[in-house]
């Protein structure tokens, strides 16, 4: 699904987050370390190399809603944006600190001058937060934020699986709808 607002294109694909080849930044679920784990953040880690994780060294710890950005290294993105997602029940007002997220990702891209870029279903995984209110809270932030985005273009969304896609889906035309 593609919903296209604003002159911003939002949509939902199912694949791996660290290769979206035609994104100039893909943002990692990270944790307070900026650490290599599992989930997106191995995953980006891994696909990145080394030289990512020293990179996080320097710029850690981050609190939930913070994001911050590296470059992409050995990803075919030019650059990583790191966000901390609250753990769901514990990081509260958890609604609040997640919009967070996606806010601080898109303004960092906006002042990167950054046109394209890929979240993940951030904190919908480990840490609890459930994925249709995830969702919901994500397309929120970035709906109210797109009259202040001039440079990004192109918002894409890359779940792990297609239940995830569908329920983003879902929840994306709902939000485009009531907004």
């Amino acid at each position: 699904m593609v919903i296209v607002r604003q002159g911003v294109t939002v949509e939902c694909a199912q694949g791996d987050i660290a290769r979206q080849n035609d994104c100039r930044a893909v943002v990692n679920a990270a944790n307070a370390a900026l650490l290599p784990g599992g989930g997106v953040a191995g995953a980006l880690h891994r696909a990145a190399g080394p030289e990512l994780n020293k990179a996080c060294r320097l710029l850690a710890p981050i609190k939930p809603g913070d994001a911050v950005l590296t470059k992409g290294y050995n990803l075919p993105n030019t650059y990583v944006i790191h966000c901390l997602g609250p753990v769901y029940g514990r990081d509260n007002p958890s609604d609040v600190r997640l919009a967070d997220c996606y806010r601080n990702a898109l303004l960092l891209a906006e002042q990167h001058l950054i046109e394209s870029i890929a979240f993940p279903a951030i904190s919908a995984g480990i840490f609890g937060y459930p994925m249709e209110a995830a969702a919901r809270v994500a397309f929120t932030a970035i709906f109210e934020l797109l009259p202040q985005l001039h440079h990004v273009k192109l918002i894409r969304f890359v779940l792990f699986t297609e239940e995830y896609r569908r329920i983003h889906e879902k929840v994306l035309k709902e939000v485009n709808e009531k907004l």
